[in-house]
């Protein structure tokens, strides 16, 4: 019989708070839930912050957010979850970070925090308590770890690129500056 320590607990903590946040900030983008926009309305947010195409980044903010905040609370494929999670977090950091730290002034303090932690846990492993423990790491392998959180920081690197291209582009043009959804400028 396994014996599960406080590390599994601990992490299975931080598996299902942190997950369970993910998945239903996700669930706002995709399907509208929550007081969401859904891809329509976050569709058109996107699109006016400079994440073009809009709808299309909706779908892949969400996806992110709630596949792999539903992963991470399962112990599931613990390192690609961690990975999408951190990526999705890093765009929206990226974001905020012109309002500065705090989230009450609008700042990435929020999305920093998920984005770390879900890091921290794709590097860590999901602990005995989980899915992936109980299908032997199947979808959990070391090497999985690196090349999960490599190939989404250049993924997560091009679109934040682009997406200070697009707005310095329009600052350039003299269409007015892009702001965040609480109106401040980005």
């Amino acid at each position: 019989m396994t014996c599960f320590d406080r590390r599994d607990l601990g992490l299975l903590l931080l598996r299902l708070g942190t997950g369970g946040v993910l998945a239903a900030h996700g669930a706002q983008k995709l399907f509208g839930w929550f007081g969401g926009g859904g891809l329509s309305g976050t569709g058109e947010f996107m699109e006016s912050v400079g994440y073009a195409p809009g709808r299309a980044s909706a779908a892949a903010a969400g996806l992110a957010e709630a596949g792999g905040g539903t992963l991470l609370a399962l112990g599931l494929a613990t390192p690609a979850a961690g990975a999408a999670a951190a990526g999705a977090m890093a765009g929206a950091s990226a974001l905020h970070a012109p309002n500065g730290f705090f989230a009450q002034s609008g700042g990435y303090e929020h999305a920093a925090s998920l984005g770390l932690t879900a890091a921290g846990l794709a590097v860590a492993g999901p602990g005995r308590i989980s899915l992936d423990h109980a299908l032997g790491h199947t979808v959990d392998r070391n090497w999985m770890v690196p090349v999960a959180l490599a190939v989404t920081a250049a993924a997560t690197l091009a679109v934040i690129g682009a997406r200070h291209a697009r707005v310095r582009d329009q600052e350039d043009d003299g269409q007015g500056e892009l702001s965040d959804e609480d109106g401040v400028a980005v």
